[in-house]
């Protein structure tokens, strides 16, 4: 999802941006943190400053609490220190990636209570100019469902629709965008004729390293993509700032 290309920036930039890659996973060992630290480095080899927030890790709690409960009577309110902190973080960045897995269609509670808490009134929304304005995401998302599952599709469209339109859009940025990447497990899950869940065998050897070689192209082809698209709306700045020198 994008939204619609101003242009007319007149500051040439000096470097290729700064990325927030966000990880949501209680676990170091995860194939969601292993496909995180491959976007970390894949970020710095296309010349971005990353910080990686690894929310579990940093010991970040998801439950909403009094001091950081939205005021709608102001959107000035002083939020705690640590969700502060997070929205510095933020919008230090040119590019926010999220990491996560894919829990019954949508992010685990880690991943919505940092938003519920840090994307909040008078930050990320309630203002005529979105201080996220111009900014762009990738929410890439890891599922245990097979690749060729019924359900990936509508898992996708939800995911879509909760994360771009419902949120990103909502909240100003620029661009919004989904990677799913299905196929997370070790043993092959689908959903049967009559509804219930189907496990198979677990790949081993040289089936196992096959798949997640695979696995871990097929994300960094979505980073990739993302990178690209902030690479070609630059250009387009520079363009129009020459046009306008």
């Amino acid at each position: 999802m994008d939204r619609p290309h101003s242009g007319g920036c007149t500051e040439v930039m000096q470097h290729n941006g700064n990325a927030l890659v966000v990880l949501a996973h209680h676990r170091t060992d995860s194939l969601t943190a292993h496909i995180a630290r491959r976007t970390v480095a894949q970020l710095e080899a296309a010349g971005r400053r990353v910080d990686l927030l690894d929310l579990h890790a940093e010991g970040f709690d998801p439950r909403m609490n009094p001091a950081d409960q939205p005021d709608w009577d102001d959107r000035e309110k002083v939020y705690s220190a640590e969700t502060r902190d997070h929205m510095r973080r933020i919008l230090a960045a040119d590019e926010v990636i999220a990491v996560f897995p894919v829990y019954w269609m949508s992010v685990p509670a880690l991943l919505k209570g940092w938003i519920d808490r840090v994307w909040n009134y008078g930050f990320a929304y309630g203002r005529s100019t979105p201080r996220l304005a111009g900014k762009r995401i990738l929410w890439l998302g890891l599922a245990g469902a097979t690749g060729s599952d019924d359900v990936i599709e509508p898992m996708r469209q939800i995911l879509d629709s909760q994360l771009n339109a419902g949120i990103a859009y909502y909240c100003g940025f620029a661009h919004a965008a989904v990677g799913l990447l299905p196929d997370a497990e070790e043993r092959p899950q689908s959903i049967g004729a009559e509804g219930e869940l189907v496990v198979g065998e677990a790949v081993t050897g040289a089936a196992r390293t096959a798949q997640y070689t695979e696995f871990d192209a097929r994300a960094a082809a979505f980073v990739a993509d993302f990178l690209a698209g902030t690479d070609q709306d630059r250009a387009a700045d520079r363009s129009a700032a020459r046009a306008l020198a």
